[in-house]
């Protein structure tokens, strides 16, 4: 390995999505010198890289935007907060439009009214061009350079981040006046597509110097797939019937209301779909929208509109979840000074409370999130003395700088957490029964975890990446325990009912020892 390559910067952004994205473009705006640094590669990695979304993308009218705000409350338990979606949709109305100017995004236009329509784009030309509007504003961009740890000085401020540059195998280190984590969320490397980087890195480094989480309950998503793929896009299956293995309709199945009764089906047999509820007009639509959906179905010699083919549910955890790093202000910035989060890596509950899907509120999220973050990093990082690399610490452990403890690898530890974290039985219908054993199996591997890192190059990639799944699932199982009812996305089937003095958030911390308290719905009152 090559010496340790040593840099400084403004504003550090640890991410490479869109939220990755608008940080740079909004920190630069604001005067500020950044660095990006993506585990992969900055426009293709990540789950929107390789998909089509949709845009929470409402024009500024009164009912319109009454409407788009009240959609969701009832299903995220009326935990979303008003001043943050009109925030949200103040900000992603004005990003898509600057998208479509600035970004040169070529959103398509109504043929009947000649209106352009801005409320979806496809993820790989929309990241294409992000990348190089990012590039076009003097940001310094890292590919394939995953970030291990932050670095702190000696009064706990972040001051940079420490990783990896594959291609180049050789450490960096780089110092600055404030770090963004845009690092996406954790789907546990279920597979689901675009994913495959989103091992929740950038939740360990943040619990490692103390910060807050909110909302980790709220992190059991599962997408319907056709059997053996990873393509999860079921807001297509609302076209959907679904069947027994003895071509029966299973009753109250669906890809919204009804995923429930499809996992509890799973359990004994094969579940089978048909996209028959969609006209030739919609279908056509559909294979315009998303055609990467219909690319596994026509390699196999299935048409999805006339055929029943096999579906199974998949993990998508944070990633379609909604907890993550709780934020304390306007700026995004988490509880630990000199550090913010957006995208993924930051609890959504502001605008759609503990429950949300794919596209729409997240990717209205990431663009908005990320502006404010970077504005928000770029005036703190602008008002102090960029950090001396000699006054900093690096806070990493588990993965990086094992103890005396028993010998584990990486693959250990990924199977095990997998194993209580991805079978729907356990983390999608949840009870206490399942629940606390697996917290159980959890809070024992975090231990044997100890026991993580030492190598060099991929082989500390992968140990972080184990101890951060891990770390991840055991936030999330403590939370879904404190929160002994069903709201949102965290169904509990032995407190079926929603508890009205349970209209709170749900916050959590720790990795040794993890802790949970709650605080009122639309504060950011501080857990002791």
């Amino acid at each position: 390995m090559n010496d340790t390559w040593h840099s400084s910067t403004d504003v550090l952004i640890i991410g490479g999505g869109p939220a990755a994205c608008w940080a740079a473009i909004h920190a630069r705006e604001a005067g500020a010198e950044v660095i990006l640094v993506d585990k992969g590669y900055c426009g293709t990695s990540g789950a929107t890289a390789p998909s089509g979304t949709g845009v929470w993308y409402i024009a500024p009218e009164a009912t319109a935007r009454a409407n788009a705000k009240a959609s969701r409350e009832a299903l995220g338990g009326h935990l979303a907060d008003h001043y943050w979606m009109d925030r949200v949709l103040d900000r992603t109305y004005t990003n898509i439009n600057r998208l479509a100017v600035e970004g040169r995004y070529p959103f398509p236009v109504d043929p009947a009214t000649g209106e352009p329509l801005r409320t979806g784009v496809q993820g790989p030309e929309y990241m294409r061009r992000m990348r190089a509007w990012v590039k076009r504003l003097g940001v310094e961009i890292l590919d394939h350079s995953p970030a291990l740890e932050l670095l702190i000085d000696s009064d706990g401020v972040v001051g940079g981040a420490a990783g990896y540059q594959r291609q180049l195998d050789r450490d960096y280190r780089i110092a600055a006046g404030a770090v963004v984590l845009a690092s996406g969320g954790c789907a546990f490397l279920s597979r689901a597509l675009g994913t495959n980087v989103d091992t929740g890195d950038g939740a360990l480094m943040a619990a490692e110097v103390g910060a807050r989480f909110s909302g980790m309950e709220f992190s059991n998503a599962y997408a319907i797939v056709p059997k053996g793929s990873t393509v999860t896009k079921t807001a297509y299956y609302g076209y959907a019937t679904f069947f027994h293995e003895n071509g029966a309709v299973i009753e109250g199945a669906g890809s919204t209301q009804g995923r429930s009764v499809i996992a509890r089906t799973l359990l004994s047999e094969k579940v089978f779909a048909q996209l028959d509820r969609a006209d030739a007009t919609v279908a056509a639509q559909m294979r315009l929208g998303q055609p990467n959906f219909f690319l596994q179905f026509d390699r196999r010699g299935i048409d999805p509109f006339t055929d029943r083919f096999e579906v199974d549910l998949l993990a998508e955890g944070t990633v379609r979840g909604t907890g993550g790093l709780d934020i304390v202000d306007d700026d995004c910035a988490t509880t630990v000074p000199g550090l913010y989060a957006a995208g993924d890596a930051a609890t959504r509950e502001r605008i759609c409370g503990g429950f949300t899907g794919g596209g729409s509120h997240n990717s209205a999220w990431a663009m908005s999130s990320g502006s404010f973050a970077g504005t928000g990093a770029a005036r703190f990082a602008l008002g102090s003395t960029r950090p001396d690399h000699a006054a900093l610490t690096g806070a990493g452990r588990t993965g990086l700088r094992p103890d005396s403890g028993e010998s584990v690898t990486a693959d250990e530890v990924v199977s095990a957490a997998q194993a209580e974290l991805i079978p729907f039985e356990k983390n999608y219908l949840r009870h206490g029964d399942r629940i606390r054993p697996a917290l159980d199996a959890l809070d024992r591997l975090w231990e044997r975890a100890s026991g993580l890192g030492g190598g060099a190059g991929d082989a500390r990639v992968r140990a972080r990446q184990a101890a951060a799944i891990t770390a991840v699932g055991r936030l999330m199982y403590r939370s879904t325990l404190r929160r002994t009812e069903s709201r949102g996305m965290s169904k509990r089937a032995d407190h079926p009912g929603q508890d009205p003095a349970q209209h709170h958030h749900i916050l959590s911390g720790g990795l040794d020892e993890v802790w949970t308290a709650t605080a009122p719905a639309t504060t950011s009152a501080v857990a002791s």
